[in-house]
């Protein structure tokens, strides 16, 4: 079975690494030096120790499955480009909101997915493994689908905690209003996850954020305690740096107009005011802005 991994960032790097010492045939879809650095080998440390040779592409070939791990705002190049082979069951284990969308508009068969598993990219070629997770994959209307009881299974094959479920898109939006709570408020005042809950004032902000996001999703027909699960995971992530923390430290774009973003529009939509989401996704733009091009 080939399994295709389409972004060979830090999760991506991680879950084909995970499958590749699994015995799978994985390969892994890469640009610019990531792609340099994963021809001459991966290396992962943290919660496992391991080099290896993989193989790689700067575009994706015909596959069984594609884990599909770029960033949010890439999912439509990335779409795009599968569309021009067979990548066989797309399965997205983005951050956010809509990239199981885009990726329907070019592919056949494409499943939703969450994960909580953590990685960070130490360098070009080298990834962290940096906490254990959980992962959940499921078709976007609700069916417990043979290929979602497939993918489930590869995953759970290689060793890493996984369930097909029948409610993927709670699962996303849940872990859209967690993010938004967290990551834009880390990135901002460059701070770890823990001192959301750690300091006063900062916690002040992310449950008003939360707060909304769970309005948002009470419209949408969802019971979720989005105050106290974003501060579960801020108590059970506290030594993590959120990756659009990491991504304001390198200059890049983040994702935050799938989250806090995806939270405003639906907002709009059904009629619930989210200033407070809207406020960081406007003070994100702004620095963004004044990033090099």
């Amino acid at each position: 079975m080939k399994i295709q991994i389409m972004g060979a960032g830090a999760l991506g790097s991680l879950v084909g690494a995970i499958l590749h010492l699994s015995g799978f045939d994985v390969l892994f879809v890469a640009r610019g030096r990531q792609l340099e650095a994963l021809e001459s080998g991966l290396k992962v440390s943290g919660l496992m120790e391991a080099t290896m040779k993989v193989n790689v592409s700067s575009r994706p070939e015909d596959a069984e499955i594609t884990f599909v791990t770029v960033k949010a705002y890439d999912t439509e190049r990335a779409a795009e480009m599968l569309s021009e082979v067979n990548p066989g069951i797309v399965c997205s284990l983005q951050n956010g909101v809509g990239n199981e969308e885009i990726l329907q508009k070019y592919c056949e068969k494409v499943l939703g997915g969450v994960t909580s598993y953590a990685a960070n990219l130490a360098d070009f070629g080298h990834v962290i493994y940096a906490g254990e997770g959980f992962t959940y994959v499921g078709e976007l209307d609700g069916r417990l689908s043979e290929d979602a009881l497939k993918v489930a299974e590869i995953l759970k094959k290689a060793g890493m905690n996984c369930e097909a479920v029948d409610n993927i898109r709670f699962r996303i939006w849940a872990k859209a209003v967690v993010n938004a709570a967290i990551n834009p408020v880390t990135a901002i005042c460059g701070v770890r996850n823990g001192r959301i809950v750690e300091n006063e004032y900062l916690w002040k902000v992310s449950r008003a954020v939360a707060e909304e996001g769970g309005e948002v999703m009470k419209r949408m027909g969802y019971e979720f305690d989005a105050v106290g699960e974003v501060r579960r995971v801020a108590e059970m992530t506290a030594s993590n740096r959120s990756s659009m923390l990491q991504d304001f430290e390198r200059r890049r774009k983040t994702e935050i107009e799938f989250i806090n973003g995806a939270i405003v529009r639906k907002g709009k939509e059904l009629g619930v005011h989210c200033p407070v989401n809207e406020t960081l996704l406007n003070i994100v733009r702004g620095i963004e802005s004044e990033f090099s091009p």
